[in-house]
Order: structure tokens, then sequence, then C-alpha cells
């Protein structure tokens, strides 16, 4: 059973602190984690093993609260660690604020049953136990944490399997989906572990289908490797991929390095953006199948970025950036209006030129390889989503990166590095790709205003607000374009227009 108790043979010391490490990427803010054994059985090594993994730092002073009772850590996930050892009495656990503690962090209770039932609701029971020279865990607890432990040491096993079991695992990334990444690191270097389980379809929305299918949003990690693939058969640089198991949404990957395209202050630097805007007019001058066919013989057919799948997309803003903006939502007439608006919008697109569209093709996505030339200097990630539609949506991602501000004057000279490329490459039409351009970049900073309203609202993520005003102000450039002009409208008539110009 998914929630049964699970028995793990821990052999040595280094198998307590890969176990910790396990522990660790499986927690989440609210978790109590009580552990339990007898004096001597490996109780603290366990919980350093995991403060110092969720600090990254394998070296962090852990010292023991026997004494303090509770200490706590100001961590990517706070840490509060206590030892209940010399507590004469259960009533002095209402003293500590167990509670309040769990409501900021994960909570790590040593000798539990001194507290009696003062703790809160536990999240997950270890019980340490000597066995030969090593330990033996017995672990239990709700379903929901139990979920999360046995994807994580399911991770372990993925990694023991393609020869990588003894590295040592540390968070690297967790993005606005449900993606997630680790750095794995032995004496042979760094990989990447990406950990992107298979989604459920959700409700359907429209035509009998969810958001993610009319969206074409990749439900598995076959569209990354199929992609992945494409494009380093082409001489592009993407992660090569050591170990895949495609069911249970596992890649071992190539860490391509640490490189920013931006400034140490994070400021994009103009020689790199070109670069990037060279790079994707190499990209738009080859042809890309529909049908890729991936080295382990499975089928990906890549989307195409059709009128149903932007549409739903622009519809994020009446969804939910027009009542964060106006404080009322959008009724059924103004969402008409919209998409009327947008679908006269989108016939203009029917001639523009098309390629392989990346979706995300920006700074968290580029890593700069200083030492390189060519095609190798910038390493591309993040793909999954790729289509065949406008070429000149991933140069708006580009030029109106959505986490750094790019200035109109960088903007323009982005384009002007993409134009002359293209231009070098064969025939080129500049109108037309400026039409396609500015349209895709209202409809891409559209999107995302609706994105990251919805992250705040909807998921409890309000740090991406930060970005509103930023995407406003690329939304405010686009909609200057004449071909942009019944949005334009659309934006101005309900008020809109004003808070992007803000």
């Amino acid at each position: 059973m998914e929630n049964s108790a699970l028995e793990i043979a821990l052999g040595d010391e280094a198998a307590t602190q890969r176990f910790g490490e396990d522990v660790a990427l499986a927690v989440k803010p609210g978790d109590l984690i009580r552990l339990e054994g007898d004096l001597g059985a490996g109780k603290t090594t366990l919980a350093r093993a995991l403060i110092r993994s969720i600090a990254g730092d394998p070296d962090l002073e852990v010292p023991s609260p026997t004494f303090t009772l509770v200490q706590s850590y100001d961590l990517r996930i706070p840490v509060h660690h206590l030892d209940l050892y010399r507590l004469s009495d259960a009533d002095e656990v209402d003293e500590l604020g167990v509670d309040e503690l769990a409501a900021t962090g994960v909570v790590l209770v040593e000798w539990p049953e001194r507290a009696g039932d003062r703790l809160p609701g536990t999240s997950v029971t270890i019980r340490l136990e000597h066995e030969g020279d090593g330990r033996r865990a017995t672990v239990s607890g709700n379903p929901a944490a139990m979920g999360r432990l046995r994807r994580s040491l399911a991770i372990r096993d993925f990694l023991a399997a393609a020869g990588w079991g003894q590295g040592r695992r540390r968070f690297l990334l967790g993005d606005a989906s449900t993606r997630a990444y680790e750095t794995v690191e032995t004496g042979d270097g760094i990989r990447i572990l990406m950990n992107a389980p298979k989604q459920p379809d959700g409700p359907p929305i429209r035509d009998g289908k969810p958001y993610s299918q009319i969206a074409h949003l990749a439900e598995s990690v076959l569209p990354f490797v199929a992609i992945d693939e494409a494009l380093r058969a082409k001489g592009f640089c993407a992660p090569e991929i050591f170990a895949a198991d495609v069911d249970a949404g596992l890649l071992l990957i190539e860490h391509l390095g640490s490189g920013s395209y931006l400034s140490p202050d994070g400021q994009p630097v103009r020689e790199r953006c070109e670069e990037a805007a060279r790079l994707l007019a190499a990209m738009h001058a080859r042809s890309w199948p529909r049908e890729i066919r991936t080295s382990a013989g499975a089928d990906h057919i890549v989307p195409r970025y059709d009128r149903g799948a932007m549409a739903i997309e622009v519809e994020l803003i009446t969804d939910w950036y027009v009542p964060f903006a106006t404080g009322r939502p959008a009724d059924a007439a103004m969402r008409e209006e919209f998409l009327d608006a947008w679908n006269a919008v989108f016939d203009r697109l029917e001639t523009a030129e098309t390629s392989l569209v990346l979706r995300d093709y920006h700074s968290p996505n580029l890593i700069w390889r200083e030492e390189r030339a060519g095609l190798d200097r910038l390493g591309i990630i993040d793909f999954q989503d790729a289509m065949i539609g406008p070429a000149a949506y991933d140069v708006a991602s580009l030029a109106m990166d959505a986490r750094v501000t790019i200035p109109a004057e960088l903007e323009s000279a982005i384009l002007e590095a993409y134009v002359e490329a293209s231009r070098a490459a064969g025939a080129f039409d500049r109108t037309a790709f400026e039409e396609a351009y500015a349209i895709m970049a209202a409809q891409r900073n559209s999107k995302i205003l609706g994105i990251f309203v919805r992250l705040d609202r909807r998921d409890g993520k309000p740090q991406y607000l930060k970005h509103l005003p930023r995407i406003r102000s690329y939304l405010g450039r686009a909609l200057s374009h004449p071909a942009l002009a019944p949005v334009a409208r659309f934006y101005s008539r309900h008020g809109l227009l004003e808070d992007v110009a803000a």
C-alpha cells in the first residue's frame, strides 16, 4: 500500500547521510518528522544530513539542541530541530510553540515520545535501530508525505541504476510548473536530475479537452527527449541524456555549465543577447520534422502552435488578470469582445514564417559557455513544450525577457542581430517578421500576466507579482504596432492600457 511502512537498510554512515538527503528532497513546509530510536541509533546523524542537504552545505555546523531544545535554521525551507531528551515534563512542549514552528517550515523532533500527545500532527515517523554494523530505518506517515518520500527514494534507485547512486543530491530548481531539478555530484562530476512525473489531465474546459491538451503542454518527459535529440542532431547545444525512465518521468542529463548570459549583477549583456538572437536565426534556417522517433524507438509528434493554443493562453487575461487589475470578473460580453479582437489579430499570422518554437527562450534557460565557440557557446534547456509555430515567438521571448528587464534600445539591438543573421541565411521579409513579432510579443506577455497572477492567487506564489510591471511595459511596446489595433482598443476601453503604461 502507498502509505504502508517502509523498511530501509542503512549499511553505514554514508548510507544514513544519503537517506537524509533523500528525506530532505521530499519534505515541505508544514511537515513534522519524528525521529525515534535508542541512544546512538543515529537520529542526530540523520537530522544533520537532512539539514545540511537543505542548506546545500555539507560542512554546515549543526549542533545538537539537547540543551537549547530548539535550533532553527533559516534556509530555502526553514528547519526547526528539536531534541526533547532533557524535557522534564510534557507540558513544557506547549512553551516551544511547535505549531508556530511547523507553520513556517519543517520540524525535526528527536525523542518525540517525551512530548506525550502534545505534538501536532505528524507527517513522517522514522525509527532507527542498530542492525549489524549499520542500522535500519522504519518509516511510516500520512499518505501525502509518504508519497513524496517514495518518489525521492525512487529517484535514488533510478540514479543507482545509472551508476550514480552514491551521488550527493542537492535541490537546484523548482519552477512555475510541476517539474523540479536536482544536481547529482560524484567524483566524476555533476549531472542534472529532471523530476517530471506524468501529470493527470485536469477537468475538461473546452470541446471535452483540458487546458494542457489545448495549450499543447508536455505531459511526460518524452517531448523533452525528442526535442533534445532533434536539437543535438542539428548541432545545437542541448544536454546529453545519460539515463531516462520516461514512464517514471525521470531523466539524468548533462550539466551544461553555470554561466549566465546576464552580468554578475543580473543585467542583460548585449553581446550575449545578440548571440542568442543569431542562434535563433540559425535554428529558423533549418527545417524541423513534426514526427520525431527517439533513439529509444518512441515517437513524438511536435504539436502545432495553432489558434486554439494561442487563444486559450491569452484567455488567462480574462480569467485571472482582469479580476486582479479591475477588482471584478470578466463577464460574458467582455470575454466575447476580447476573443473577437484577438481572432482578428491571429488572422494576420496565417502567412507568418513558421519554425520550431522552444516556447521559453529567455534568460533562465540559456547557459553562456564563454570558453566555447559557434553554436556550442549557448546551451539551451527547458524546451519540452516546443511546437511548430510562428518563428517570431522565441525572438519575442528573448527580446522581452519575462525575468529580467530588456530596455527598448537593447530590444532593438536583439531584433537587428536576428534580422541581419536571417538575411544572411537567405530570403527574409522584415516587414512580415516585425508584424509577427509584435503579435507574438503581445500574445506572450498577455499570457504571462495571467500566469503570474494565477501563480499568486491560486498557487500561493506571490513572488511572481514583482514581474508584473515589466510585463505590462513589454505589452505596451507590442500593442503600439498597427497590427495589434483591435487588441489595443480592448485594453484601452476596459482601463487595462493605463495599467500597462504604469
